[in-house]
């Protein structure tokens, strides 16, 4: 079996229908997934990506942004690489009211065992609890 790495246009495409053509051709490649006759994967920057591109083009939510990631992580036949920081990161941000880049930042971190995040966005990082390090 083929395995392919989907870009965030894709999912894009799927979840805001705004290309027709488009969302049509990644509607069909998630159901060639979900029939186990292709393996999809992605990782932690087109999870970035998408949100962002949410958020700025779409004026999409913080909320609605993590429902959409969550709702993808979930897809049948779709491998996260990372899938526990993924996990926890949606986690995080669904708790903190936090963005999903920064929570995985948190999570990263926590699974790496730092002792601290140096970070000039100090704000959102406490909001997570996060042990920050004195710039």
């Amino acid at each position: 079996m083929k395995t392919v790495f989907v870009d965030a246009n894709v999912f894009l495409r799927f979840f805001t229908k705004d290309e027709q053509g488009q969302h049509d051709k990644a509607a069909a490649l998630f159901r060639k997934a979900a029939a186990e006759r292709v393996q999809l994967v992605t990782g932690p920057p087109v999870l970035f990506e998408i949100a962002w591109t949410l958020r700025s083009t779409y004026r999409v939510d913080n909320a609605k942004i993590l429902d959409v990631l969550q709702r993808l992580a979930a897809l049948p036949g779709l491998r996260l690489a990372d899938p526990d920081t993924v996990d926890e990161a949606l986690s995080v941000a669904k708790r903190t009211g936090q963005e999903f880049a920064d929570a995985y930042i948190h999570a990263a971190a926590l699974r790496g065992k730092a002792d601290a995040v140096a970070t000039f966005n100090r704000k959102h990082f406490e909001k997570m609890g996060t042990a920050l390090y004195a710039l």
